[in-house]
């Protein structure tokens, strides 16, 4: 509950703010800001993808004092250099706008998501992974990646729990579920969301990355039924002895359903009604906006109360993860704001030669480029920050980008979502699946032999959709 009580802290702060007068908040000048503030932006993002890997238990004890010292790097001198003004100013616009309506949707898909249990058993034959798989990926797209992927793994595990040959199962899970399945809504995946709160469609990615979806996704799912077939003609003497027999599916939670279903009504209502503005340390803050999150906090605290603990203890339920993100993430939304100001700078800022990159000779942008960079990048770093910076850098206004720039928002979008799979860090779920995979017994490649899989797999999916989609 420590983290629902500092939920609603952060909203009542907000709330008596309200009554603040507007003040015109002073902007950071990116054009005159060198490549050297953007130090602290690469840090943390270094920092969370090296750390884990090279100083575990460093990492694990320290990661918030690390991603406080990247935003301290960040904030502080833009308070000394720039002027108290514009950099509160900035703080406030990223917190009140950003940071808070992020970590409240994660919070309340979490939480309700956690408390959907999957009960029994079925036999994991190549059909029926498949099945599993696609109902995972189908669900990503409404109750997050995150949250598919807690709900799905463990039947899946248990599904193939009598199969020698198994790690390739969570591979594709990782795939599917935890990132290609969450490229359809905001809810999907967190880059979506923040694309939805700097004023992109809900139902924009639903239909301008549907095609995408449909083509990397069934591709990597008829790979995985010829790889999974092959495999399960090989343990026909194995499949007799099975730890856990096949029992009825059975679902518990079932009130969680219901509470998600509010919260996709909470954002579309959030995105649809006026209900006026507010003031607060100089920044306008939508009322609906501020209706949303209070529904999210309260969506949260019901399913805590009405969940059996008996289904969160079977999902393996702990605050830990969310705790461990929005510490990051404070860091990062902290640590991004002087490199937002230099890319709204465009060709007259220090990231001028990375316009050029994205851009063809007559100044159009270069889709394919916005895909592969976005991508790659997101592949080794938080796939979040990175959609930030690439949106940003496509010009950052929702309302061009959605119309006359929408080939170059669902080239951003589909390589933030698609290529978070091509690690085990490019996206959140990916190493929470790897941990529960190996704590459950399953031999997971490690971290390079996890890439030689998606490099077979996933690259020439993407190289065909860059073809088809983003010429």
């Amino acid at each position: 509950m420590k983290i629902v009580r500092s939920a609603l802290f952060m909203a009542m702060i907000a709330a008596r703010t309200l009554d603040a007068g507007p003040a015109a908040a002073a902007e950071i000048d990116g054009a005159a800001l060198g490549l050297v503030w953007a130090a602290p932006f690469a840090g943390i993002l270094l920092s969370i993808s090296l750390l884990p890997l090279l100083a575990p238990h460093v990492w694990e004890r320290h990661q918030g004092k690390i991603a406080g010292a990247w935003a301290a790097l960040a904030i502080l001198p833009m308070l000394l250099g720039k002027g108290w003004e514009p950099a509160l100013g900035a703080l406030a616009h990223t917190a009140m706008l950003d940071y808070i309506p992020f970590i409240l949707l994660l919070l309340a898909l979490f939480t309700t998501a956690g408390g959907i249990v999957i009960a029994g058993n079925i036999h994991g034959s190549p059909a029926a992974n498949s099945l599993l798989l696609l109902v995972g990926a189908g669900l990503a797209s409404v109750i997050g990646t995150t949250g598919a992927s807690m709900v799905m793994i463990r039947p899946v595990m248990r599904a193939n729990d009598n199969r020698k040959h198994n790690a390739h199962v969570i591979v594709f899970f990782i795939f599917l579920v935890s990132n290609i399945g969450g490229a359809l809504t905001p809810l999907g995946d967190p880059p979506l969301f923040l694309g939805f709160l700097r004023g992109v469609d809900f139902f924009w990615t639903t239909t301008h990355l549907l095609g995408e979806t449909l083509l990397i996704g069934g591709l990597a799912l008829a790979a995985f039924y010829l790889i999974d077939r092959y495999f399960y003609r090989k343990e026909d003497e194995l499949l007799a002895r099975d730890p856990t027999p096949d029992k009825k599916i059975r679902v518990r939670g079932l009130f969680n359903i219901l509470l998600i279903a509010v919260i996709i009504a909470a954002i579309l209502f959030s995105a649809s009604v006026d209900l006026g503005s507010a003031q607060a340390f100089g920044q306008t803050l939508p009322i609906a906006g501020l209706v949303r999150d209070l529904i999210l906090i309260l969506v949260t605290i019901v399913s805590l109360k009405a969940t059996h603990k008996r289904d969160r203890e079977a999902n393996g339920f702990s605050w830990a993860p969310l705790i461990e993100v929005a510490k990051l993430f404070a860091g990062i939304f902290v640590a991004i704001i002087p490199v937002i100001a230099m890319l709204k700078a465009g060709r007259n800022g220090a990231f001028a030669p990375l316009v050029a990159l994205v851009s063809n000779a007559d100044g159009s942008a270069n889709n394919a480029a916005y895909f592969w960079m976005t991508g790659v990048l997101s592949s080794f770093l938080d796939n979040a920050p990175t959609y930030i910076v690439f949106f940003e850098l496509a010009g950052g206004d929702p309302g061009q980008l959605m119309t006359g720039g929408a080939a170059t928002l669902a080239a951003i979008s589909a390589g933030a979502v698609f290529m978070g799979a091509n690690t085990y860090i490019g996206n959140a779920p990916n190493f929470m699946v790897y941990a529960i995979a190996r704590q459950g017994g399953v031999s997971m490649p490690g971290f390079f032999g996890y890439m030689l899989w998606s490099g077979a797999i996933l690259l020439p999916c993407f190289a065909l959709a860059t073809l088809i989609f983003f010429r």
